[in-house]
């Protein structure tokens, strides 16, 4: 099942790494350029995780985000492998989420943080800004709990006592 979609990772990893390359090109640092009344382009860079996680831990952040990110790369790949032909909706949620890490691995290990370029807001109220492997991981951790209920739910059909 990797080779079928392997596609996608790779797919996702080339527009994050393009859209971080123009983001550093054109756009200046925490300097907002509007495109929609809720959506700007920022350029920022994150050395923690999400919403900044361990952003100010002095340094050491970088080498633990690296390692569990190569290894739950790595542990998604191998589930990949051996997915059976017709867990379609599974595999395009772990294709998306191993290329959106992948993408913010490069990040971490050339530069020790991720470039974060994009950012939604309502009003005065700031979503923490964020880049196209983020996108795809979002995109298939829900596509992932969806698979989950979907699966959970045909196994209610065919077994009411689960």
């Amino acid at each position: 099942m990797l080779k079928k979609w392997i596609w996608l990772s790779v797919l996702v990893v080339a527009l994050d790494q393009a859209t971080k390359f123009l983001a550093e090109t054109f756009l200046a640092m925490h300097q907002p350029v509007p495109v929609l009344s809720w959506f700007n382009l920022m350029l920022t860079y994150n050395t923690g995780a999400a919403f900044s996680f361990l952003a100010g831990a002095g340094g050491w952040q970088r080498w633990f985000f690296l390692g569990l990110g190569t290894a739950v790369s790595i542990g998604l790949v191998v589930w990949l492998w051996r997915l059976k032909p017709e867990e379609q909706w599974l595999a395009a949620a772990l294709a998306l989420i191993l290329g959106g890490a992948v993408g913010n691995l490069i990040d971490r290990a050339w530069l020790g943080q991720v470039i974060d370029f994009i950012q939604l807001y309502y009003d005065r109220w700031y979503w923490p800004a964020f880049n196209i492997a983020d996108s795809a991981i979002t995109v298939g951790a829900t596509l992932l709990l969806l698979d989950s209920l979907r699966s959970r739910s045909a196994s209610d059909l065919k077994d009411p006592a689960a």
